[in-house]
């Protein structure tokens, strides 16, 4: 393997690991993301690039070469979060291809014209504080920084506190970290098997499917489980259970995804009936109109289901993205560059989309991942096909950017 590759991925995959699972649990602000930023400095110290920061979180590793301007950078990276038990590509593998492809560029001399950055963006995954690709919504002003402010983790610590106890100086909002950038090309592990399918290493992303997160509040009344009659509850699981299973099955219908992946249950007791539960759905769908009738369909169900069991539902939207197409100029440069990389969209939302959206040139690599899992630790790619998504960026950055 790349020597450069190897060594990064081999520093950075102890950090955050579980024993028992081989899962990461590197959420934000965490020791453990605090130790792979503390990598993400050291390997750009290590190369002479210059770290810029934003009071989100967000940091970009500039490669200014003699006599490039100091805007109309070509920007890649991706973040160094994780979902709690997750794969250790998801994120980092576009962090180490990317400063293993300015290790390649410089082996072989080439000369960039105008500048390089490697980005990290903060809470990616946003599996501590609840809203995905937290760090760029800040960054691009898609969420802004009052409502940021108020965030709080399971733990009721705010997003605030958490950056002040990770040593972060923190100053939340829309930023000027990407002001000037010519492009964002993110490379990411494939979450799915279509690569595999079609023996390739390597394809281009085409779009990134709308998708959401809801918080379901269900209240009903605590009571002894034991002495209560059925007849007599007011149990908020029943009502939970009898939407996630319709979930499915009104997901299946629409051509949709739909997953309840997070519950949260007062108090917690096997002899109590419930008097709270709080569900978190994930959904995503083809298009917009097929996703916003499904979520329409979806909470006409869990009414019904709370005035049947006679729980009170509060449904809220904590994050929707919309459709996002990486159709255009960029892309077709790329697809010059890497002529038989095959093209699939996908179902799982990144930094790039929030960027696409705010109107930053934006394309997206993936390489393959031979078991399709993603979000887990069978998550995996083979060093090969790492090394040819390191070539791949390469031969990006040689055409975007000398």
């Amino acid at each position: 393997m790349n020597a450069s590759f190897a060594t990064m991925w081999a520093e950075l995959a102890p950090i955050g690991r579980d024993a028992r699972t081989g899962g990461y649990r590197r959420l934000a602000w965490t020791p453990a993301e605090r130790e792979c930023r503390s990598w993400f400095y050291g390997q750009a110290q290590s190369r002479g690039l210059i770290v810029d920061a934003d009071g989100n979180g967000n940091e970009v590793a500039w490669w200014f070469p003699d006599g490039a301007p100091a805007i109309g950078g070509v920007v890649t990276g991706s973040h160094l979060d994780s979902v709690p038990d997750g794969g250790g590509y998801d994120g980092p593998l576009g962090i180490v291809s990317a400063f293993a492809a300015i290790d390649q560029l410089r082996s072989r001399g080439v000369l960039p014209t105008r500048p390089i950055g490697v980005a990290a963006f903060a809470d990616e995954e946003g599996s501590r504080f609840g809203i995905a690709c937290l760090g760029s919504r800040l960054l691009t002003g898609a969420v802004d920084a009052d409502r940021a402010a108020a965030l709080r983790d399971g733990d009721g610590r705010s997003l605030p506190d958490a950056m002040r106890d990770a040593g972060f100086d923190h100053q939340l909002g829309e930023s000027q970290l990407l002001g000037g950038v010519a492009a964002f090309v993110e490379l990411h592990v494939e979450q799915g098997r279509a690569l595999a399918d079609v023996d390739a290493a390597v394809g281009i992303a085409t779009e990134i499917w709308p998708h959401g997160r809801w918080r379901f509040d269900i209240d009903g009344e605590a009571n002894h489980a034991g002495t209560t009659p059925l007849s007599d509850r007011h149990d908020p699981m029943l009502t939970y259970a009898e939407t996630a299973l319709a979930t499915r099955k009104k997901a299946l219908l629409a051509g949709a995804v739909a997953t309840f992946g997070r519950i949260e249950v007062l108090p917690n007791a096997a002899n109590a009936i419930p008097s709270c539960v709080r569900a978190w759905l994930d959904a995503r769908a083809p298009d917009e109109s097929t996703l916003h009738a499904l979520i329409a369909d979806l909470l006409a169900h869990a009414v019904r289901r709370a005035d049947r069991d006679g729980t009170a539902l509060q449904v809220t939207a904590e994050s929707i993205s919309p459709a996002v197409s990486f159709a255009g100029p960029l892309t077709d440069r790329i697809r010059r560059v890497l002529p038989v990389a095959p093209l699939l969209p996908t179902g799982a939302g990144h930094d790039a989309g929030i960027l696409a959206a705010a109107g930053i040139p934006t394309a997206m690599l993936f390489v393959r991942n031979p078991t399709g899992i993603s979000h887990a630790p069978a998550e995996a790619a083979t060093e090969t096909d790492c090394l040819a998504g390191v070539d791949a960026l390469a031969g990006v950055f040689a055409d975007l950017a000398v």
